[in-house]
């Protein structure tokens, strides 16, 4: 239980109760195939929405911490810049303490994380519109850039009407992508100077997406398998 914003010591670690719900979800979901420049980030994102029939769709999303020199973890170039503030926030121990497995996912933003990288979402209606491949990638990829890049894009900090920014379904062109070791067709955005989305359908009802900072593509391989939990 918190208090006042204080999580005790004892409080359990979420990712378990994280990982437990990611094994339950009853549809295939995608995430990058393991590599040394990527850690998948410990807590799973959830995300759904219910209409008159009952659950109308569900996204499960992977965020992860960017190595770009994975042959060394603790190479301080891996790092990003922070200011002292933000550093002493994220190292130094209240006089409360914190949980070990707070410490340890706080010392994931010394690093470069990226943020939903992969969203696989299933939709129980399939003909909808939001439910269609470039509908959900070009969501996915508007998504980022409105979190990730308000700075850059010279967004507010509050709600905007400017849409200018947005990718547009005329930048959607056709893609191949690598899925468990073979090639599937999807589709791309690659018109954005920020990210690069991909996607393809993974079956009636469920599509795949990827989005990923431009600027760190020369370290990931671009590769999908299908999640399996371990035994």
């Amino acid at each position: 239980m918190e208090f006042d914003g204080v999580i005790p010591t004892d409080a359990p670690d979420p990712s378990i109760a994280s990982e437990e719900r990611l094994r339950s979800i009853g549809f295939p979901v995608l995430q990058l195939v393991p590599q040394p420049a990527l850690t998948r980030m410990p807590i799973t994102g959830f995300a759904e929405s219910t209409g008159t029939g009952g659950l109308a769709h569900r996204t499960v999303s992977f965020s992860y911490t960017l190595w770009r020199y994975p042959d060394d973890r603790s190479d301080p170039r891996n790092e990003v810049e922070m200011d002292d503030a933000t550093r002493r926030a994220i190292d130094e121990e209240p006089p409360w303490g914190r949980p070990s497995w707070l410490r340890e996912q706080a010392q994931l933003f010394h690093y470069p994380m990226l943020q939903e990288a992969v969203w696989t979402t299933w939709h129980a209606d399939p003909s909808a519109p939001h439910a269609q491949l470039e509908a959900q990638l070009l969501d996915h990829v508007n998504h980022v850039l409105r979190n990730g890049f308000r700075e850059e894009l010279g967004l507010p900090a509050g709600p905007t009407r400017d849409r200018s920014w947005q990718a547009r379904p005329s930048a959607v062109v056709p893609d191949t992508l690598r899925v468990d070791g073979r090639e599937v067709s999807g589709i791309r955005v690659d018109t954005d100077p920020f990210v690069v989305g991909t996607g393809f359908r993974v079956g009636p009802q469920v599509v795949c997406t990827v989005v990923l900072p431009r600027d760190d593509l020369a370290f990931i391989d671009v590769a999908l398998e299908t999640f399996r939990a371990p035994a």
